[in-house]
């Protein structure tokens, strides 16, 4: 009978429960791993952690200005609007593998566009002006 299975299984289930071997509890597996793990050395300032974020960076910004501005060093990207100079800065130097001086950014505001009847806007975007040390170059051209 269809109307009973459910009586059945949760009968199978209750068996299986008690023939089944306890388990400890994780909270306490947890504090014993913790026991057994090796004092962590002491960081060292000569070792420095680069951490960066991909988020930060969309895109190189490619125009005729910002080729131009490649002569001097600086190159333009596109960036996300929430992300700050020090994320940017970070970010590049990670992705490149170059140092920065100076970030710059820019924030272009929405533009009205229209095409025959229909009026709409041309999206808001945030560039950052990247300057890099004397003699290094990024390939973006």
């Amino acid at each position: 009978m269809a109307l009973l299975d459910f009586l059945k299984n949760k009968d199978e289930k209750e068996k299986a429960k008690k023939a089944a071997p306890k388990k400890a509890p994780v909270a306490s597996v947890a504090k014993e791993v913790k026991k057994a793990e090796p004092a962590a050395a002491p960081k060292s300032s000569s070792v420095a952690k680069k951490t960066f974020s991909y988020t930060a960076i969309k895109e190189p910004h490619i125009s005729e200005k910002a080729n131009d501005l490649s002569a001097d060093n600086k190159y333009t990207f596109k960036v996300s609007s929430n992300t700050n100079k020090l994320e940017i800065k970070k970010s590049v130097e990670g992705l490149y593998g170059v140092s920065v001086l100076d970030v710059n950014i820019i924030k272009s505001p929405t533009k009205k566009r229209r095409l025959g009847r229909t009026e709409g806007f041309k999206k808001a975007f945030t560039k950052a002006v990247v300057t890099v040390k004397e003699g290094q170059k990024i390939d973006i051209f």
